[in-house]
């Protein structure tokens, strides 16, 4: 079954039950800086979640488009990609775990609407339940009830070779959020599907689920909880049911082809590069799949209306053009307008819109294309020169001009040069979590340039945060800003719209501390002593040894890289001009200084 065919009965299964057919919403997600790229079907959902009418109604589907970057340095195995769809329904306060498992059943094993799967091949898990929440009986009791349907008897936590079917796992394999410190949280029902490859089960019986062999295919959560800024998880008023299953992972298992990268949503692609790259390329399994990975996910950025720079989603584009450009080999552009026009192809009929952007798609990628030899034709002279190779410089090679560590590697046995690997190692794995971390969510300064309204306004975010945490409590947390000489923009994580009396403390707080003329101080300490002085700061941030601490009297102290005013009296009257939910746990304050 193609890929066209598996979304249309998808989005026909459940138009059938009453849901409204949402199209996808643009990969640059709208009103939310905590995240560079949409990363799930759920996401641009987030505020109908929290309890917004939706203008559609209570039942939703769509097939959404997504791009994750947190494992791009894994590209080139079996199964990680960048760019994937997700199939997704939702209920906003109207089904919940009945239907939701039935409907899934129904959808994976009926041959005439659904998928027509093997029932003998489906597993699922559930959660087993802790402190926090119970188990999550019903979900158990459903399942065995679509199991005896088709006569298998489901046993619950039995090997394999006694009917286990059903199995309860711990909160950190089926339970869903909060996507912040506090907000709508769950648990969730995974269902797995027997590849037929790899080993099913464990030496004592139980399944597993990290072989390979069992694919998870689709995911069910159950929002039936709200957990507060101290811990508790309390009942909500209103259930919702959020699902998402790949598309890539059906089409594998529905085209019976042993990866994500033999189906059709990327054969044609790879069929393209593979006619244009050099042997040496083509026979590289690996960066076959980078590249056609890369530049599947770069067409649909740029027709999303990302460009390639070297700041936050235009790096991410830019660096997935430029790896896709190195392990094709090729030292020339011409062969790319193929590869987008194969790219285009497969998804003439879902996003018809993308090829109304052919040119303009091709011109942004030959131009990078085109930019990127320069750089490399540059970064060759640069290790020309050198005659020792150390860690610090491979890996300025890699991030100044793109070189990857292999090529660099490569160039220095083959001129006797000595390298540096273990430095190499050290420095790149840092990069590493620095980069995961910024495509996880973006916590920089945010400051838009660093003029004297800008550094006034970064100052008095401080200021806002303190005041935040003093009267909100000290789970509040700084989820981004946006900064510019007009106004602050200040994200924070809190599960709730704020009242009219805690908007006005905030405030008169903050005016406060300016009235005061408090002394704005920095200090240079290890990331263990800030924390240990009160310091409010990432603590699972990879920190460098030292880090700046930056105190406002005795009232604020963060880890922050300035500028800053020397002195609170320099900011004037601070105003709340607006707070408003950007999604789920994070609310938005925008103030002005007058």
């Amino acid at each position: 079954m193609l890929s066209t065919e598996i979304r249309r009965r998808y989005l026909d299964f459940f138009a059938k039950r009453g849901h409204a057919i949402l199209p996808s919403a643009p990969l640059v997600p709208e009103n939310d800086p905590t995240v560079l790229f949409t990363t799930a079907g759920m996401h641009p959902l987030v505020p109908y979640l929290l309890g917004e009418p939706h203008p559609a109604g209570k039942r939703l589907a769509n097939t959404q488009k997504c791009v994750r970057t947190q494992d791009i340095e894994e590209v080139g195995d079996n199964r990680h990609d960048t760019f994937f769809e997700m199939l997704g329904n939702w209920s906003l306060g109207d089904y919940f775990k009945k239907e939701t498992i039935s409907w899934s059943w129904q959808f994976l094993t009926d041959p005439q609407e659904g998928l027509g799967l093997d029932p003998n091949r489906l597993y699922v898990t559930v959660f087993a339940g802790d402190a926090d929440a119970p188990c999550d009986d019903e979900s158990i009791t459903f399942w065995k009830e679509r199991f005896a349907s088709v006569g298998i008897t489901a046993e619950l936590d039995t090997p394999l070779s006694q009917g286990g079917r059903i199995f309860t796992m711990a909160k950190d394999s089926n339970w869903w959020g909060p996507a912040g410190q506090t907000g709508p949280c769950g648990p969730d029902t995974e269902m797995f599907y027997d590849t037929g490859t790899g080993q099913l089960a464990l030496p004592n019986g139980m399944p597993d689920f990290d072989s390979g062999r069992l694919l998870e295919i689709w995911n069910d959560v159950f929002m039936q909880y709200r957990k507060d800024e101290f811990g508790r998880f309390t009942p909500l008023s209103q259930q919702n049911v959020d699902t998402g299953m790949g598309l890539e992972r059906v089409c594998l298992v529905m085209q019976n082809v042993p990866t994500i990268f033999e189906t059709d949503l990327f054969a044609p692609i790879t069929q393209a590069v593979s006619a244009a790259v050099p042997e040496t390329a083509r026979t590289d399994q690996a960066a076959m799949r980078v590249i056609a990975d890369h530049l599947r996910s770069s067409v649909m950025l740029i027709g999303d209306g990302v460009r390639p720079s070297n700041k936050d989603r235009g790096y991410v584009l830019r660096r997935l053009l430029r790896r896709a450009i190195l392990h094709s080999q090729m030292e020339n552009s011409d062969w790319l307008s193929a590869v987008v026009g194969a790219v285009l192809g497969i998804y003439r009929e879902p996003y018809p819109e993308l090829a109304g952007k052919r040119e303009e798609i091709i011109q942004v990628i030959t131009d990078e294309s085109q930019k990127f030899q320069r750089t490399l034709a540059q970064g060759k002279r640069e290790i020309a020169k050198l005659s020792r190779i150390t860690g610090q410089d491979a890996f300025n090679l890699y991030q100044s001009y793109g070189f990857p560590w292999e090529l660099t590697k490569e160039y220095a046995q083959s001129r006797g040069i000595t390298l540096d690997e273990g430095e190499f190692e050290k420095e790149f794995e840092r990069h590493k979590n620095l980069s995961r971390t910024a495509s996880a969510g973006q916590f920089a300064s945010g400051l838009a340039d660093h003029s004297e309204m800008t550094v006034r306004y970064h100052t008095a975010t401080h200021l806002l945060h303190q005041a935040l945490r003093e009267f909100l409590g000290q789970g509040v947390e700084q989820r981004g800003s946006n900064i510019t000489p007009e106004r602050l923009r200040f994200d924070f994580s809190y599960p709730e719209k704020l009242t009219v009396e805690q908007i006005k403390a905030v405030e008169d707080r903050v005016n406060e501390q300016i009235a005061a003329g408090l002394a704005v101080r920095s200090e240079h300490m290890a990331p263990e002593a800030a924390k240990a002085a009160g310091a409010i700061g990432l603590f699972g941030h990879k920190y460098g040894d030292t880090v700046s601490v930056y105190s406002i009297g005795d009232y604020s102290k963060e880890i922050c890289t300035g500028p800053h005013v020397k002195n609170t009296s320099e900011l004037g009257i601070f105003s709340i001009t607006k707070e408003e939910a950007v999604s789920s746990g994070v609310r938005r304050i925008k103030a002005v200084l007058n």
